[in-house]
């Protein structure tokens, strides 16, 4: 490589065609090559070479189309780089490829090719010296004469001035200090070049330009715009030392001593009107002073941050949330009570308790307008709107309406978000919430507040502690935020199933509102007021194309449904609509055509129970739905239960008659046979069944109670998963019977006075598949065994609950209203309720206390009385009354 004439690169240089820069002399730049030819190169030069000269190669800049390149070999750029291989890296994703970062020498220029493939061999002619690139200034030639030497003093003055206009005790600036010292001027256009922002179509002019002269020429004008940027950043805001870094961006591999400079005045100016922005949106956000303290502080910090540090970012997006929450932006509260109470009564049927509550806010709004929003509770089953009826009182407000879903959340920082120093650090979802509906008085919806979980991570339920309670909550702090915000305006509404799995802490600090379950009635009404209108339309239907009586909804509440709620029946018609929809669209794709026969207009076919059937109208009668019954199809009886429903018309060609009515046919065609039938009557067939009352979160239910006695050791069996407390219940049972056997009358399976002697007790509670627990079986569990010992059946018609103690007394018990629902539900007619419970019957329907026979008892002897037919042998025997000696 060295020669008389200095050093010389090889005359023969394998080529790479590259699309994503331009190399330049004295530059060093990272290449990623994935084409055929230039993998070839690495692979079979680059990898396998053993000397210094093997790693030098020729880039040639590839100015074809990269979208729009071929195998075909392009034309080549007349000039090129040669330049050094120092470090070659390969990967297979996304795809095969191999990164190379080389180091620029000189130019050269191609001769003529040597071969294509499997990579490109060319001969090359070297047009640069490589001594003014790596001898050092004060050893070089001379300084030249004219208009050449008055160019390089030029160009040099121009990258002193741009030198000075920078701060010396930035690392990348004191590089260039020394690269403008140690280089001959004629290096320096080439270096440039490549150090400040410039295109690659400028580049290209530099790397074109091979005498010096034209270098210059082409460089300096690059510069002279980079030091006119400057100058117009320095008249909008001052440049210090921690804005130079932003002025320069650093990057792996980029000039000669590794550094780039980033002189776009445009990037710099944007980002210092972003700043101002910024600054100014704090002053106006009318944030407290403690939040305007720190945002202030922290803009401090931003303007002294270079971009290139991660805590800018940190600090950028904690600003921007700091501006955007909502600290003094409120909406005006609709205090219009008879509007108010016209749009609860419009959305929601009943929950007349909810509909009161809101209506007493709106009340005290308007003779106190600082009012602390309250925090509401919803417990109730599923299904019965506690979540809409929210929506509806932030309607009914004009409040902006927010849900968070607390189900299955089981990390505190859920609630109070996570520190800043964390990565990937975020609000808790209360200040979200605000930040998304950017008022600061909207209506919080917290769902499923009983189904928080706990973890190692915190309970999330003791976060909520501050949320939710009006003497902390004006002060609120978010981890995140780490300043206090005011949440006492904010309308927080609870929903819970159960506030048995609420911690007692927090649900002292809500106002508990039971939601109880829906009456048939109710469902009824709910039904064609809100669910038929709402699923007709979400299937494309109208009034006049489906018709569901009242008959057949009640028909579908008592048959297909049993729930507190109304999401099964509203499935079920869902199902409908959808079945009916078939219909419909099958009617609109054929193409009505008349039935009757030429030869006799007056002809009709009609199908009955899937066959057709060709009809002679009675004389001055039409063929319809309510005539059929009188005409007599080729002398078979025709009902007109068969042709009433449109949804019987099994042939698609045949569009069915609108609007199609929907009997308890067509239901069973669509739904299927009945799912849940009166069962309670068929089950009290033999001695030893009662039937109790039982409360879960999904409403009230019916409890079945069996029992049977067997010869035995007198032990009690108990089965059906029950907990400590109720079998706890059947021991008091049969103790306080066996107790009392003589005064009833009650005796083992040979006549023995004492039910238990050589006798076996099972008692079951069916479904075994469900747990069972709780005191309120325990009349039931009496009413059984005393009609097992007595041989008598037990009313068909009576269901009881109550919890007993060892001296017969009937203690009071809980969810009264849902059990009763769920008794009316199933078809009882008579139930037996604790004494001390009887002030819960004001809460019930006036239709429901109307259908049943409330008998309300103070001990197990009216019990025994009210639940068989003809009382109990041995009820009317009274305990002697003691009086008091006091």
């Amino acid at each position: 490589m060295a020669s008389g004439g200095g050093i010389q690169i090889p005359s023969r240089l394998p080529l790479l065609l590259t699309h994503e820069g331009v190399l330049l002399p004295g530059s060093t730049v990272r290449f990623s090559v994935d084409s055929p030819r230039n993998m070839h190169l690495v692979s079979q030069r680059l990898l396998k070479g053993t000397s210094l000269k093997s790693t030098i190669i020729g880039v040639i800049p590839n100015t074809r189309d990269p979208e729009h390149d071929t195998d075909d070999l392009p034309t080549l750029h007349k000039i090129g780089t040669a330049g050094i291989a120092v470090q070659v890296v390969g990967s297979n994703w996304p795809k095969p490829h191999y990164t190379l970062l080389i180091t620029g020498l000189c130019r050269f220029s191609v001769s003529g090719l040597l071969k294509e493939r499997p990579f490109v061999l060319a001969e090359v002619q070297q047009l640069d010296k490589l001594e003014q690139y790596t001898t050092p200034a004060t050893e070089g030639v001379p300084a030249e004469e004219g208009e050449l030497g008055e160019l390089s003093h030029k160009f040099y003055q121009a990258a002193v001035q741009l030198l000075g206009m920078l701060d010396m005790s930035v690392p990348v600036v004191a590089k260039f200090r020394r690269l403008l010292d140690s280089l001959p001027r004629e290096a320096l256009p080439d270096v440039l070049a490549s150090m400040i922002r410039t295109s690659n179509k400028e580049k290209l002019q530099v790397l074109d330009a091979v005498t010096l002269e034209e270098r210059f020429k082409k460089a300096l004008p690059m510069l002279t715009r980079q030091i006119e940027g400057l100058k117009l950043i320095k008249k909008t805001r001052k440049i210090g030392p921690d804005n130079e870094k932003r002025v320069l961006s650093v990057r792996k591999g980029g000039v000669f001593p590794g550094r780039q400079f980033n002189l776009d005045e445009e990037d710099e100016d944007e980002d210092g009107d972003d700043t101002a922005a910024l600054e100014r949106k704090v002053h106006g956000a009318k944030m407290s002073e403690a939040a305007l303290r720190v945002c202030l502080k922290e803009l401090k910090r931003l303007k002294k941050m270079p971009q290139s540090m991660p805590e800018y970012a940190l600090t950028r997006n904690y600003l921007d949330l700091m501006v955007e929450l909502p600290w003094s932006k409120s909406t005006k509260d609709c205090l219009d009570i008879r509007a108010a109470r016209t749009l609860l009564d419009n959305d929601h049927y009943a929950m007349d308790k909810l509909k009161r509550r809101v209506l007493e806010y709106l009340a005290v709004r308007q003779l106190k307008t600082s009012l602390k929003g309250p925090i509401l509770c919803f417990v109730g089953p599923p299904g019965v709107g506690k979540t809409s009826v929210g929506r509806s009182i932030a309607r009914t407000l004009g409040r902006e309406f927010h849900r968070i879903a607390l189900g299955g959340v089981c990390d505190q920082s859920d609630i109070r978000g996570h520190r800043r120093t964390y990565v990937g650090s975020m609000p808790g979802r209360i200040i979200n919430g605000l930040k998304t509906v950017a008022v600061n008085n909207p209506v919080f919806l917290l769902d499923e507040v009983d189904k928080l979980g706990k973890s190692l991570q915190g309970d999330p339920a003791a976060a909520l502690l501050e949320v939710l309670d009006p003497e902390q909550n004006h002060s609120f702090t978010d981890h995140y935020l780490n300043v206090a915000f005011d949440l006492s305006q904010v309308l927080f509404i609870a929903t819970a199933n159960t506030t048995a799995t609420i911690p007692p802490a927090l649900l002292d600090r809500m106002e508990v509102l039971q939601v109880p379950g829906y009456t048939q009635e109710e469902k009824v009404e709910i039904a064609h007021r809100h669910l038929i209108p709402n699923q007709l339309d979400q299937h494309g239907l109208t009034p006049q194309q489906l018709h569901i009586p009242q008959d057949t909804t009640q028909h579908i509440i008592s048959s297909y449904t049993r729930e507190a709620g109304v999401r099964s029946l509203e499935r079920k018609f869902g199902a409908i609509c959808r079945a009916v929809a078939v219909k419909v669209a099958e009617g609109h794709r054929v193409p009505k055509t008349d039935a009757s026969s030429p030869e006799d207009p007056t002809q009709q076919d009609v199908y009955i129970n899937g066959t057709p059937y060709s009809l002679l109208p009675v004389q001055g009668m039409s063929v319809n739905s309510t005539s059929l019954d009188k005409i007599l199809p080729f002398g078979t009886p025709c009902t007109n239960s068969d042709v009433t429903s449109s949804m019987r018309y099994p042939d698609k060609a045949v569009p069915p008659e609108l609007p199609i009515v929907i009997d308890h046919v067509a239901l069973k065609d669509i739904l299927g046979p009945p799912l849940f039938e009166m069962e309670v009557s068929e089950r009290l067939t033999l001695p030893g069944v009662a039937v109790g009352l039982a409360w879960t979160p999904l409403g009230g239910e019916i409890l079945f109670v069996e029992a049977s006695r067997m010869e035995g050791e007198g032990q009690l069996t108990l089965t059906g998963q029950l907990g400590d407390v109720m079998k706890e219940s059947a021991h008091l049972a049969i103790s306080w019977l066996r107790a009392n056997a003589k005064t009833y009358q009650l005796t083992n399976m040979v006549g023995s006075p004492d039910p238990l002697e050589a006798t076996d007790i099972h008692l079951h509670f069916p479904a075994g598949a469900v747990t069972k627990d709780g005191p309120s079986a325990g009349v039931t569990i009496v009413t059984c065994l005393a009609s097992l010992f007595s041989g008598r059946l037990v009313r068909s018609d009576v269901a009881m609950t109550g919890e007993i103690t060892l001296r017969g007394l009937v203690l009071p018990v809980g969810g009264i209203k849902d059990k009763v629902l769920a008794a009316h539900r199933a078809g009882v007619k008579r139930v037996i309720l604790p004494k001390r419970n009887e002030k819960d019957l004001e809460e019930l329907p006036a239709n429901v206390r109307a259908d049943l026979d409330f008998v309300t008892a103070a001990n197990l002897d009216q019990v025994l009385n009210a639940a068989f037919d003809g009382g109990f042998p041995g009820t009317a025997s009274t305990h002697p009354q003691l009086s008091s000696k006091l």
